[in-house]
């Protein structure tokens, strides 16, 4: 790979031990049309990289309007955040990969879901797998923690680690590193996908299901603290994220929705972050614990199955009586706040 082949384009990226983000930059820039027959010079000399279209994570400039994607250079220090106006939120130091997922991935994405680069399904999915993948990729290429402080344990199974075991042991007699950095696009590039299209077919539905939702939520009740999914999906995520778009943050304090054999119901608090144990209003203190026939009796609400001894779930035979259930918990709540109503 250190020579340059005939093409119509040519990529090029440094020789020797190769990491997550080049081959994630290359597997990217290989989705797009122009791209998708390029060959990938591997090498270290300027002139060689000098005739290549674009250059990822060797050459020490960082320059879309050349088609030049290096973060090594000891003046860079761009984030998102930094390259897109505040427009995304991310702080994270960007590596090759980021680079070229920023100028190129939502051209990607569309060439993985068939959709439109420009329309806001893919403005949402590029969002969303910048966080659950991109970033750390990253992070980990420029060095940076996910936590303070020493980890308890090894974590050696990350997209990183898979990738760098890729290269040649210390001590194997072949050190060269070309067929394997293909190997490497070809791991990089299947989960990368595999990503976009988990949250394509995944990810987003749920994000609609939770937005209808939420709309919906004064049709449900006056207070607009209730919300009713039209069908059970991964909620908290797209619930923290969608009450602050709409500015009404910590507004939602239950979720209901029918269990997924379809003959229940049950009603769940929401937390006070989307990973937290801590909730912005359990269920009712004296229900917390009890079951069926005692709890309906307690609650003066028929049909009860149950709620959770720390009150952040409960369920009942029909959508009534979630509802009421609901309901009951936030005029209690309303009681101690305001007194008597």
């Amino acid at each position: 790979m250190s020579s340059i082949p005939p093409s119509n384009k040519l990529i090029g990226t440094h020789s020797g031990t190769f990491h997550c983000d080049e081959t994630l930059a290359c597997y990217i820039l290989k989705l797009l049309p122009e791209y998708h027959r390029a060959d990938i010079v591997r090498s270290r000399d300027v002139e060689v990289l000098g005739r290549c279209d674009t250059v990822v994570d060797v050459g020490g400039v960082y320059d879309p309007t050349i088609n030049r994607y290096d973060h090594h250079q000891r003046t860079f220090s761009d984030t998102m955040y930094s390259l897109t106006d505040g427009s995304k939120p991310w702080t994270t130091k960007l590596s090759s990969a980021g680079l070229v997922y920023l100028h190129f991935g939502k051209r990607a994405i569309a060439a993985i879901t068939g959709g439109d680069p420009t329309s806001n399904e893919t403005e949402e999915l590029f969002d969303s797998v910048y966080t659950n993948f991109v970033e750390e990729v990253d992070a980990v290429d420029n060095g940076i923690e996910s936590r303070d402080g020493l980890p308890r344990y090894n974590v050696t199974s990350t997209i990183g680690h898979r990738i760098g075991r890729l290269n040649p042991d210390w001590n194997d007699e072949n050190q060269d590193t070309d067929d394997r950095f293909q190997s490497a696009i070809a791991l990089v590039g299947r989960e990368f996908s595999e990503c976009v299209l988990r949250h394509k077919n995944s990810w987003l539905p749920a994000r609609c299901i939770v937005s209808d939702s939420i709309e919906k939520r004064l049709e449900i009740d006056p207070s607009g603290e209730i919300i009713v999914l039209e069908k059970f999906c991964p909620w908290k995520e797209h619930l923290f994220a969608l009450e602050k778009k709409a500015g009404i943050e910590s507004s939602i304090k239950y979720v209901l929705y029918k269990e997924r054999d379809a003959t229940k119901w049950r009603v769940q608090a929401v937390p006070i972050h989307p990973n937290s144990f801590e909730l912005r209003l359990p269920l009712h203190e004296l229900w917390q614990g009890l079951r069926d026939e005692e709890l309906s009796k307690a609650s003066g609400i028929s049909g009860c199955v149950f709620v959770h001894s720390n009150g952040f779930i409960g369920g009942n035979q029909t959508y009534d009586g979630v509802l009421q259930m609901a309901r009951k918990t936030l005029q209690e709540s309303r009681k101690k706040l305001f007194g008597h109503l």
